[in-house]
């Protein structure tokens, strides 16, 4: 929580303190500013609040004086005090570190410059502890309009006015899903917001919840109103304990300002929300198993209909979103159904949360009307490939979704578009792949996740997937055949048609997708025995060029098993026999004198 002194000037400090920026040391950072606002006698609020998006520059500190304010990126525990001293103290801001005039300035105005934030719209803006930051941006507005107009019709209208489409993956038109919900015949209905975020690469949700939870508290009530639902679930995955513990503040907080609990605002409308931790199974993200989960069952889907909205939790009329749907509908009611509607495309609106990362320049979240193209966001936004080498192509969805190569990074941001490339939109991961990058060794990857994560009900999905893993191994160690490439094909279309939940359902899209794109590099490790990205260990060949090599020894000193052998400054030998692949050799080889084939 924030120190409460303040200085007389309004002397502010905000530390990014979200789970990426304590990665990157933001705690410590936070700790060395009090020491130092403490040894140099400056009153000043030292506070908290979550991650803005730029993750590639964490820790970030904000620093306001009255109306100017400064932005201090990848702050270090050495700098505090230069920035304290001279900045803090002598009123003099260090220009060359800051995002409004240093280095980095047009980076970070260009990560920035296109980005439209709705359901991020508060993070890295208020201390996510304190309810009074919220309720100063106007929070809780929209659920008292709600409350005080009393039709809940109308606000189901206003959801479906707004085109807003589910966020978790799926797409569905999120009013149709709330007007299911209160047609439905129940005594008592319930809300679930699903937070259980498990694709490798995704952050969305759980920098929303670390940022912004009243947010997420207050759409659920909106829509607990709307569907007449009285009682409510956010199923968090465990292994986001910060989003966990801002959440139970948040609650806490709201339910003593009667904005949650029992006579909400005095209108007669109770809603109550607990949390229940998930214990990290992918297929929970799948609303019948993750029902199953909250009552106490294996999470394992169930044949559809009845759907939730009918017979959901405890047999009851249900209705689930995720975290940023959830978030956008506060910003709907208070703006109009139309303002939303008046961004992106024809079927898809509003704006969309995108987590980069991979080989990314400018790793981070950010928030774009729909409509953009894949290609301003990883270049314009993003930064392009931290490499140096060319961008490649970008898994979308998810372990579920596909990749896609850059020649269609022109597709918009459209739940339509990016379905016809064979990807998904899915929740909003993007993993950024150059040409360093196997599109076979990456096909593997998603698909041993998702094999692990299978619940194992469906023989296909639970066998199929297995299979197909089993091929894509031998393929990445030069034991593959041409045939294989078909029954990959093959397989996949039977898992595809006999599973029973979507996890299945989507599992071969990643080695589909490469099949389709990247068809050249299966064919290059299966006919050729090589891996064009270099990246298949039991395919490499590792030499030294004795035109380059000048006896520096760093190579022979690393090798783990001593197969590099020859006296200083003279060209050594590497024995293949031996040699187990690691690389080490060529990471530390100052001359490039390391040959891999």
């Amino acid at each position: 929580m924030a120190q409460t002194q303040t200085g007389t000037d309004g002397l502010r400090v905000v530390v990014g303190v979200g789970s990426c920026g304590i990665a990157a040391g933001a705690q410590d950072v936070k700790e060395a500013f009090s020491a130092a606002l403490a040894e140099h006698g400056v009153a000043a609020s030292l506070e908290e609040t979550g991650c803005n998006g730029a993750g590639h520059r964490e820790p970030i500190v904000e620093i306001y004086r009255g109306d100017t304010h400064f932005t201090y990126g990848s702050v270090t525990v050495a700098q505090v005090d230069e920035i304290v001293e001279k900045h803090l103290k002598g009123g003099t801001p260090i220009e060359e570190w800051t995002f409004q005039k240093g280095a980095v300035a047009s980076e970070v105005q260009a990560f920035f410059s296109k980005q439209k934030r709705i359901a991020l719209r508060n993070c890295g803006r208020i201390d996510p502890e304190r309810i009074d930051d919220y309720l100063a941006q106007g929070g809780y507005g929209a659920l008292k309009q709600a409350l005080e107009h009393g039709d809940p019709d109308k606000v189901i209208a206003e959801v479906l006015d707004s085109g807003l489409r589910g966020r978790g993956g799926g797409g569905f038109p999120t009013g149709m899903k709330w007007k299911f919900t209160r047609a439905a015949e129940g005594d008592l209905k319930y809300i679930i917001c699903n937070a259980d975020e498990g694709d490798p690469g995704a952050f969305m949700d759980r920098s929303i919840l670390e940022g912004d939870p009243h947010a997420v508290l207050e759409g659920m009530a909106i829509a607990g109103f709307a569907t007449g639902a009285s009682a409510a679930y956010i199923y968090c995955r465990a292994e986001y304990p910060l989003a966990i513990k801002r959440l139970g503040i948040a609650i806490e907080q709201a339910t003593e300002r009667n904005l949650l609990g029992e006579d909400i605002c005095g209108k007669g409308f109770t809603f109550k929300i607990k949390i229940k931790e998930g214990a990290g199974a992918f297929v929970c993200g799948e609303e019948t198993a993750l029902i199953f989960s909250i009552e106490g069952r294996r999470g394992m889907p169930r044949k559809r209909p009845p759907f939730p909205a009918n017979s959901g939790l405890f047999g009851k009329p249900t209705n689930i979103n995720n975290v940023e749907t959830l978030a956008n509908i506060p910003w709907i009611l208070q703006n109009g159904g139309a303002a939303f509607a008046a961004m992106g495309t024809e079927k898809s609106k509003g704006s969309k949360v995108f987590a980069l990362a991979g080989k990314i320049k400018r790793g981070g979240l950010v928030e774009v009307p729909m409509g953009i193209t894949i290609r301003e966001i990883l270049e314009d936004l993003g930064g392009g490939s931290d490499t140096g080498a060319p961008l490649k192509a970008v898994q979308m969805g998810g372990p579920s979704g596909g990749c896609i190569p850059a020649s269609l990074f022109d597709t918009r941001v459209d739940y339509d578009e990016v379905t016809r490339t064979g990807a998904i939109m899915g929740s909003g991961g993007m993993v950024v792949m150059d040409e360093t990058s196997c599109m076979v060794d990456i096909a593997k990857f998603f698909l041993d996740f998702t094999q692990k994560e299978s619940c194992g009900k469906c023989t296909f999905c639970r066998v199929g997937t297995l299979r197909m893993l089993e091929i894509l191994e031998r393929i990445t160690e030069g034991e593959g055949k041409m045939s294989d490439l078909d029954l990959l094909g093959e397989l996949a279309v039977k898992i595809k048609q006999t599973s029973l939940c979507g996890l299945g359902q989507t599992a071969p899209n990643p080695v589909l997708t490469t099949l389709k794109y990247f068809r050249h590099e299966y064919e290059a490790h299966v006919e050729s025995g090589r891996c064009p990205a270099k990246v298949c260990k039991p395919l490499l060949t590792y030499s030294i060029d004795p035109s380059r090599c000048t006896g520096c020894t760093l190579c022979s000193r690393v090798c783990p098993v001593k197969c590099i052998t020859g006296t200083k400054k003279e060209v050594h030998v590497l024995d293949q026999a031996a040699c187990t692949k690691c690389g080490s050799c060529s990471e530390v080889c100052k001359d490039d004198a390391i040959h891999i084939e």
